[in-house]
């Protein structure tokens, strides 16, 4: 596991903040039937039981949205990927199909609430730090293209930038070379339910593809 910290800066505005740390080796696989009817299910069963207006009121995204308004962003403007996920799946348009690896982590984002960033791990130089965003920061976010980080909680490694509760970068996206893959979930009010998420997590995945060598760990 990669050596994580969070600056002692986003600490004092954001002191109930942690992040869930899931890293394993796996097999890339393009596509999984077995996923995708899982998570069609799922979604659907959310879909009859969740109304729009209440995903911001969930607990985990109700105190993420409350740590952005801390930090000076506007949560409406700048949605945690928990939250546009869920939206998408309540208003019926389904998630996006990308590849079995990212497409778990977004099954286990709207299942939980939490927003969890997906990273090729050999693609992240050094040890990883969290930290607020800073104006004039260059950062190509996967799907956005040049994207506004500032007071946003970004993840960096010695290139920059490359995380956030919002967006991922393209620069550490997982693509058919990934070998080894990262998962950082963002606890923005120490969750007591965190390390048995994480645990889960690899679960599921063991379910759709071959992985191994499973480290957990939270900051």
């Amino acid at each position: 596991m990669k050596n994580i910290k969070i600056n002692k800066g986003l600490r004092s505005k954001c002191p109930k903040l942690r992040l869930g740390c899931l890293s394993f080796s796996v097999q890339y696989v393009s596509e999984s039937e077995a996923l995708q009817q899982q998570i069609e299910t799922i979604s659907a069963e959310i879909a009859t039981v969740l109304q729009t207006d209440e995903i911001s009121q969930l607990p985990n995204l109700q105190a993420a949205r409350q740590s952005y308004r801390a930090l000076g962003k506007a949560p409406s403007r700048y949605r945690l990927s928990a939250e546009a996920l869920l939206r998408r799946v309540v208003q019926g348009k389904g998630m996006y199909q990308i590849n079995p690896i990212v497409d778990a982590l977004n099954l286990v984002s709207i299942q939980t609430a939490f927003s969890i960033g997906g990273y090729d791990l050999n693609k992240i130089q050094g040890d990883i730090y969290l930290d607020i965003g800073k104006e004039d920061t260059p950062y190509n976010a996967i799907g956005k293209g040049e994207y506004n980080i500032a007071n946003l909680p970004v993840l960096n490694d010695e290139k920059g930038a490359f995380g956030t509760p919002t967006s991922d970068s393209v620069r550490t996206s997982v693509t058919p070379s990934v070998e080894n893959f990262l998962m950082v979930f963002f606890d923005f009010d120490g969750a007591a339910n965190l390390s048995a998420t994480m645990e889960q997590t690899a679960t599921l995945y063991q379910q759709f593809m071959t992985i191994k060598n499973i480290e957990t760990s939270i900051v």
